[in-house]
């Protein structure tokens, strides 16, 4: 009868023992059941990879970019000298 109390969380349980503590591994493995099934964690994932996408992507532009800057600075320093 005590488990019955325990749900509610205004009233305390008299004997608050195993029954209080089978609540909390219940209210536990329920929490687990809805993440594993959730589709927050695969979402996640995928906005990871395409964010290294992303990253990747703008390292080689960068790189190009530096590359044919320093090829044209070094073209006009020989045109100076």
């Amino acid at each position: 009868m005590c488990w019955r109390v325990a749900l509610r969380r205004d009233v305390t349980c008299p004997d608050s023992g195993s029954n209080v503590k089978g609540f909390t591994m219940t209210k536990f493995a329920n929490s687990v059941k809805k993440f594993l099934v959730s589709e927050d964690g695969p979402t996640a994932v995928e906005y990871a990879v395409m964010l290294a996408l992303i990253v990747v992507v703008c390292l080689a532009s960068v790189s190009a970019v530096g590359s044919n800057a320093n090829a044209r600075f070094n073209k006009v320093s020989s045109y100076l000298s």
